[in-house]
């Protein structure tokens, strides 16, 4: 298997939604999306797959010290073979990479953030640069397009931790700020344990709308310069927020199942954005 069709088969089997709004790209930015994806499926494997916090230390390191030497010209996994040769073009960085790790670190030493901008700063790293290296790839123009992709990744990873409340918990994981749980009187433990409430719900729904104001910051930030080629963006917000309000719509049911859109609906919600240009 060549380092392209690693990245295709490793990008195609996450089922994510990203993955809609990688169909409508021509072939060379498509090739960066998807190895860059790649990578991002490959260092946050290694959390989610976690037995021993040492020994996903140890990969993560490992990985580390892969893009450092990738970027000195000695790529060696498939997945910086495929995407070294499209870095330049597309203005992808070292540091970028290395933040997607640093953020995956966080996970390996916290499984609580006590307040919002604590949390601000992991969202910084695992989608927040992800959101400026897919806006380069996309063709980004204006420099205002970063700010717009920081708070759009700002956005879609609240959109996840609020699906992933009960999953997280299972893993003995809670990303809802510790101040939000306090202010709305839910003991940590009620949401380890499964447990629903008004009070989660209200907890939720201020966390829905938290999400909210992110998109409509980012769709602000937007500059209509860059609004063509930041068409695959605005479908992840499209699919995302479509996302969130079948969450709301179910009452924030998240602590037993994972609320997710079927395939047909999000290949629907990104053709829309690309025939009709708007969410």
């Amino acid at each position: 298997m060549n380092p392209q069709d690693y990245v295709q088969q490793k990008a195609a089997a996450s089922g994510s939604s990203f993955y809609y709004a990688f169909l409508f790209l021509p072939p060379p930015k498509r090739a960066a999306i998807t190895a860059f994806y790649a990578f991002c499926r490959e260092v946050d494997d290694v959390v989610d797959d976690m037995v021993d916090p040492s020994v996903a230390a140890t990969k993560l390191q490992w990985w580390r010290t892969q893009v450092s030497q990738a970027f000195a010209g000695n790529p060696s996994h498939p997945v910086m073979q495929a995407l070294m040769p499209l870095a330049a073009s597309f203005q992808i960085e070292e540091r970028h990479l290395q933040a997607v790790i640093e953020g995956c670190q966080m996970d390996l030493s916290q499984s609580r953030y006590l307040d919002y901008p604590n949390l601000q700063r992991y969202c910084h790293l695992v989608a927040g640069e992800v959101g400026e290296v897919a806006a380069r790839i996309f063709g980004q123009t204006q420099p205002q397009t970063t700010a717009y992709a920081h708070t759009l990744g700002q956005a879609l990873q609240l959109t996840n931790i609020i699906r992933d409340v009960g999953e997280d918990a299972r893993r003995g994981r809670i990303y809802l700020p510790m101040s939000d749980l306090k202010q709305f009187g839910v003991p940590a433990q009620e949401i380890l344990n499964g447990s629903y409430s008004e009070r989660f719900t209200a907890l939720m729904q201020f966390q829905a709308q938290r999400a909210h104001g992110l998109y409509d910051q980012a769709l602000a930030l937007l500059p209509a310069a860059d609004l063509r080629t930041q068409k695959p963006g605005l479908m992840m917000a499209s699919i995302y927020r479509a996302l969130l309000r079948e969450i709301e719509a179910e009452n924030f049911a998240v602590l037993h199942q994972r609320i997710s859109l079927t395939p047909l609906r999000k290949l629907w919600l990104a053709w829309k954005v690309q025939a009709l240009g708007r969410l």
